[in-house]
C-alpha cells in the first residue's frame, strides 16, 4: 500500500460544503457531444453507454462510473470528459439503470452493491476492442461498486488500473451520517428524485405494492429498507448495507487502483476508511475536499480542479500489464 497526499487547497476551499457544492454551482458550461450504445444484458434490461472518442488501435480506454442519480451530465462526469477530449483519450460513460433518460425494464434498478453491471461493461468492452487497455473510475456509489467488483474479480477484472473517488464503502455508518447536520440537504435532494422514479416502477408493476407511502420515505435507510432491498434481492436494509459495501473488498483489489477520499466528506464518516489496504491500492486521503469536490484553489468563478488532473496522471503514470 502507497499512502500519498499532496492536495492542500487553500484556506478559502477548506470548507466541506463548499468544496460539494461549488463544482456543480460552476459545472462547465459546455457539453461534449456523446454517441450512444445500449448494451442488452442477460437478464432482459438494459445499460447506456455513451461515447465521447472511440479508441484507435491499442489505445487505454477509460470508463467513468457516476454516482447517485447521476448521469453523463454530472458535474465530475462533464469535467472528465472534457479533459479528456483535450487530450484526445478514448473515453466511456457507464450509465446505471434508469440513469440515461429511460427508464429500466425490471423492477430491479441499480444499487451501491450491483457489480455485475461493471462485469458486463468490461466484457463488452473486452469483446469489441481486444487490444485496448481499459481504465475506470467509479464515482460515489458507482466507486464502491467499482470496489466491489475490483476485489470480487482479483487477478481477472480486466482492468490496467482503477480508480475509486469519494465512495461509501461502509454503507450503514454513511446512511446514518445522512440523517444528521447540513447533510440532510443532500439526502432530501437524491430523495426526491428516487421517489419520483420508484413511482414510475409502481405505474410499470401493479403487483409490487410498498407497506407505505414512498414519499413518506425520509432517510436512505428507510428507503432501502422498503425499496432497495426487496427489488435488489435483499432481505432488509442491514442485510443490504452488509453484502453490498465495498470495504470488505479492499484488501482483496490486485488491481493498481486510487482510493482518493477527503476525510471531511459530509456525505460519510471515517469509518468508510478501510483497515486492511491490499498492496495494489494507492490510498489518497485527504483532510479536506469534501463530497467529489477538491478544488486546490483560484477564484469561485475560476476554480483550479486537482480532481482530474490527479486521476489523469495515475492513468498515465507507470504503465502496467492488464490483469
Amino acid at each position: 500500500m502507497d499512502l500519498v497526499n499532496e492536495f492542500y487547497p487553500n484556506r478559502f476551499w477548506r470548507n466541506p460544503h463548499l468544496q460539494t457544492i461549488w463544482p456543480l454551482v460552476c459545472r462547465p458550461r459546455r457539453a461534449p457531444r456523446l454517441t450512444r450504445q445500449r448494451l442488452e444484458l442477460a437478464d432482459g434490461d438494459f445499460l447506456d453507454l455513451d461515447w465521447l472518442i472511440r479508441p484507435e488501435q491499442q489505445q487505454p480506454i477509460l470508463l467513468l462510473i457516476h454516482g447517485l442519480e447521476g448521469n453523463a451530465d454530472s458535474h465530475y462526469i462533464r469535467r472528465m470528459l472534457l479533459q479528456a477530449q483535450h487530450v484526445g483519450q478514448a473515453v466511456v460513460v457507464m450509465h446505471q439503470r434508469s440513469c440515461s433518460g429511460e427508464m429500466n425494464r425490471l423492477l430491479r434498478s441499480y444499487h451501491s452493491g450491483a457489480s455485475d453491471d461493471i462485469a458486463a461493461v468490461v466484457a463488452t468492452l473486452q469483446q469489441h476492442y481486444p487490444q485496448s487497455p481499459l481504465w475506470a473510475v467509479g464515482y460515489s456509489l458507482g466507486g464502491n461498486q467499482l470496489a466491489k467488483y475490483l476485489g470480487e474479480t482479483a487477478t481477472s477484472s480486466g482492468l490496467e488500473r482503477a480508480a475509486v473517488v469519494s465512495a461509501p464503502l461502509e454503507l450503514a455508518a454513511c446512511a446514518k451520517r445522512m440523517e444528521a447536520g447540513f447533510s440532510r440537504i443532500y439526502q432530501r435532494r437524491l430523495l426526491k428524485q428516487m421517489q419520483q422514479k420508484t413511482e414510475q416502477k409502481l405505474a410499470m408493476f401493479p403487483q409490487f405494492t410498498l407497506p407505505q407511502p414512498v414519499t413518506s420515505l425520509n432517510t436512505f435507510y428507510q428507503f432501502d429498507d422498503v425499496v432497495t432491498a426487496p427489488t435488489n434481492g435483499f432481505d432488509d436494509a442491514p442485510d443490504y448495507y452488509r453484502r453490498a459495501s465495498g470495504k470488505p473488498y479492499i484488501a482483496q483489489i490486485e488491481t493498481p487502483t486510487l482510493l482518493l477520499h477527503a476525510l471531511d466528506d459530509p456525505f460519510m464518516t471515517e469509518a468508510v476508511v478501510p483497515e486492511q489496504i491490499a498492496p495494489a491500492v494507492t490510498m489518497e486521503l485527504h483532510p479536506y475536499g469534501g463530497h467529489v469536490g477538491f478544488i486546490a484553489g483560484g477564484w469561485p468563478w475560476a476554480p483550479k480542479f486537482y480532481l482530474e488532473q490527479r486521476l489523469f496522471d495515475f492513468f498515465n503514470n507507470n504503465a502496467v500489464q492488464p490483469n
